[in-house]
């Protein structure tokens, strides 16, 4: 397993709405509004490297409302 740490840009106001849509995806282990230049980080649990940018394009960047990510592999547990 792939672990990956998700920060996400939204448009104000839609913070909410994204934790809850991340949130019912199976990959996600963890998202939360949080402080800084970052509106969300989310925890998530994928096969491999491919099937991580496969999650992102096919179910990430299209939420209404996020802008933009930045993702942190895990390199250790």
């Amino acid at each position: 397993m792939l672990k990956a740490f998700v920060l996400i840009e939204t448009a104000t106001g839609t913070g909410p709405k994204v934790v809850s849509l991340l949130k019912a995806t199976p990959e996600v282990r963890s998202a939360n509004r949080v402080t800084g230049p970052h509106d969300i980080i989310a925890v998530v649990e994928v096969s491999d490297l491919d099937a991580l940018g496969t999650w992102l394009a096919d179910k990430v960047h299209p939420l209404p409302g996020v802008q933009k990510t930045v993702t942190c592999v895990a390199v250790s547990q």
